[in-house]
């Protein structure tokens, strides 16, 4: 999809050295990922020490 964008230079050239990546689009690309990532632990983290997950390990690890 094209679309047109009013990006603060000095901040699209630093995100694209910090993530190594040559092209702005490609940067832009993997800040929309890590966004929709982090936000999807985020999610997750509401459920810490909500659910019991009564799991075996060491029987889990014995199968082959």
């Amino acid at each position: 999809m094209r679309t047109t964008l009013d990006l603060p230079e000095n901040l699209l050239d630093e995100a694209m050295k910090v993530t190594h990546t040559s092209t702005k689009t490609g940067v832009i690309v993997k800040a929309l990922e890590e966004l929709v990532r982090k936000s999807k632990i985020s999610d997750l983290k509401k459920y810490k020490g909500k659910i019991n997950i009564d799991i075996d390990l060491d029987e889990i690890r014995a199968r082959h």
